[in-house]
């Protein structure tokens, strides 16, 4: 009995009651396979998924800066604060909209930063002017009445991210 506890079994001398531990060539091959799988499917899946994230927050700062827009233009029709002619109220650019206006000797400012692009990464967004062809992708450098990312690609609905 204590030369059996000494040595190890020759292969295939496996007493009775004892088993083997581990797996085999063929069990660790289907795991892998199984998990290699797996992770191809959840890659589309992860990738849609960033893009309707970054498109949420795309349609969150042009909110936010056409609300910024809005309020300016409020606040000058109800002459808090003079603009310039043929501007119809409307900011003159996106710095002012964070830079503020002075009302009474108080600085009243509309947005708190100009918004990172979450498609093109840059602060550099498309602006339009009141007087300006919906559908121009030049700024007559007028004012600012509405804004639009620069991005080409198309979203996930089919639209251009240029036209929301």
């Amino acid at each position: 009995m204590q030369y059996l506890a000494s040595k190890p079994f020759p292969v295939g001398m496996i007493p009775k009651g004892k088993t083997q531990r581990g797996f085999t060539l063929i069990e660790l091959i289907a795991a892998t396979t199984i998990l290699v799988t797996l992770t191809l499917l959840a890659i589309p899946v992860a990738t849609v998924s960033i893009k309707r994230e970054k498109e949420r927050e795309l349609r969150y700062d042009l909110w936010q800066m056409r609300d910024g827009i809005d309020r300016y233009k409020d606040t000058c029709d109800r002459a808090a604060f003079r603009s310039k002619a043929g501007s119809e109220c409307y900011p003159p650019d996106l710095d002012t909209l964070v830079n503020g206006e002075d009302v009474n000797g108080k600085k009243l400012k509309f947005l708190r930063r100009i918004p990172i692009d979450p498609m093109t990464h840059t602060t550099d967004w498309g602006i339009r002017s009141w007087q300006d062809d919906p559908n121009s992708d030049s700024w007559s450098g007028d004012d600012v009445f509405d804004v639009y990312s620069k991005s080409q690609r198309t979203a996930l609905d089919g639209t251009k991210y240029k036209d929301w």
